[in-house]
């Protein structure tokens, strides 16, 4: 089975063209592939399928195997791929994911440099994040992890992120806290955490505990819902450059259109084949 390794700002992903080749086992699959030392390393399994609803259909697993409804670094090498292989002319499409249609737009000259992706709408009622509880948003609402209060703010983009402002988000207890957040009873589908420390108005920066597959060095949903939550607690403007681990996303919230656009790179590292 032939597979092209890429990522979006070292969120890095394999990613198999099934146009092409048949995944009968997806979710076996990627537990194989993504391990570091025993397969090829990467954060997840993307399949990239035809769609009866959009131009192309994007499934993401990750390393334990579940399936995730979005991802945006993802979403950018998808539609980087796409291009460059001119399996589509056009430089604005569409792909289907779990989460609904995304639209991305491509910016090359010749290959694709960057991509800018219309996330839609954030989505801020609990329970269609989800989350246990009452009705209405959560916005600098106290959790109790394992002992330790945080005040949280949750944002779907389509998955759940759970953002939390704190002073640097270089900290001892980074990994503890990640963990017990994602599986926390409140989450039923546990939940992406983003330990955020705003620098300013325009920028901000981000670490993130992503749900299934631990730290990462870049999410692009991930990026969208904290450039949310720093307008809905009046921290940042509407249009930030987020600074992750593994490089920058311009997060841009509309506030006309109440959409998300967010823009980023996207890379290709090597192909290969994988051989069972």
């Amino acid at each position: 089975m032939k597979f092209t390794k890429m990522h979006g700002l070292g969120n890095d992903y394999i990613f198999v063209n099934c146009f092409e080749e048949n995944v009968k086992e997806p979710e076996a699959l990627a537990k194989k592939m993504s391990a570091r030392h025993f397969g090829v390393g990467s954060d997840g399994l993307v399949l990239i399928m035809p769609s009866e609803k959009a131009d192309f259909r994007m499934r993401i697993f990750n390393p334990d195997g579940s399936e995730a409804e979005m991802c945006g670094n993802a979403v950018r090498c998808v539609a980087k791929y796409v291009r460059d292989r001119n399996m589509i002319d056009a430089d604005e499409f569409e792909i289907e994911t779990l989460a609904g249609i995304i639209k991305p737009k491509v910016i090359s000259s010749g290959r694709v440099s960057m991509v800018r992706v219309d996330m839609g709408e954030p989505v801020l009622e609990r329970k269609k994040i989800p989350m246990a509880g009452s009705d209405g948003k959560v916005i600098d609402d106290v959790l109790d992890a394992g002992g330790t209060e945080v005040k949280i703010t949750c944002v779907s983009m389509g998955n759940p992120h759970c953002v939390i402002f704190v002073e640097s988000v270089d900290f001892p207890e980074f990994g503890h806290l990640g963990k017990i957040i994602e599986n926390h009873d409140l989450f039923p589908n546990r939940i992406n955490v983003e330990f955020v420390n705003v620098l300013n108005e325009h920028e901000i920066e981000m670490r993130v505990w992503e749900r299934g597959v631990g730290e990462s060095l870049a999410c692009g949903t991930g990026a969208c819902a904290v450039a949310v939550a720093c307008v809905l607690n009046k921290k940042a403007g509407r249009d930030v450059t987020v600074h992750l681990k593994g490089g920058d996303l311009k997060i841009l919230w509309d506030e006309k259109t109440n959409h998300v656009y967010m823009t980023g790179s996207a890379e290709t590292v090597y192909e290969g084949e994988w051989n069972e």
